[in-house]
């Protein structure tokens, strides 16, 4: 096995519906790691779905109980984390991302999130009117942020789940023996 940054642990960032759980979920059962879900972490904490801590709490408070949880889990070993999309946003949780394992960025087009998303109704950022204004400006104004903490990035688009995940392990295998 190469040689892991962060006790073996790889956190997916990128926009919503980038993919970061499907290509999670795939990339962990490869690797034989344990995969983790920040955002359905937050919701077993709290026995609520997102968009009602949202509605309770505000993006504000969903935001400091997303620190909690991206620290508490980056400090974990051997996982596979999907992170929300606006994990990035805090300094303190590109910190620990940066510092705990290996990084990747999965980047898309936000005409691409908007065609994977349009019809998911658990994207509280996305409610209410012009999701697709929406989609450009949460990326024109993220995409810096998670270029600055990923050690790889990858292009996501049209190919496959499995023809990503694939690429995605090429690149880590790369990234791993580069770094030996």
């Amino acid at each position: 096995m190469p040689v892991m940054k962060g006790g073996g642990n790889i956190f997916l960032v990128g926009m919503m519906g980038a993919g970061k759980t499907t290509v999670g979920r795939l990339l962990a059962r490869r690797l034989k790691l344990r995969f983790v879900d920040s955002d359905r972490e937050i919701e077993t904490r709290c026995g609520v779905k997102i968009p009602v801590i949202f509605e309770i709490e505000g993006e504000a408070g969903f935001r400091a109980r997303e620190a909690l949880a991206v620290e508490a889990l980056t400090g974990l070993e051997g996982i596979v984390l999907a992170t929300g999309g606006g994990a990035v946003l805090a300094e303190p949780n590109r910190r620990h991302l940066s510092a705990r394992g290996t990084v990747v960025y999965l980047s898309a087009r936000p005409e691409d999130l908007y065609d994977r998303v349009r019809h998911d109704r658990n994207r509280p950022l996305l409610a209410g009117g012009q999701p697709l204004a929406r989609l450009r400006e949460l990326h024109r104004q993220r995409d810096p942020l998670y270029r600055s903490v990923a050690d790889i990035v990858l292009e996501t688009g049209a190919q496959s789940v499995q023809a990503l995940a694939r690429q995605l392990l090429d690149r880590l295998e790369t990234e791993w023996n580069t770094s030996t």
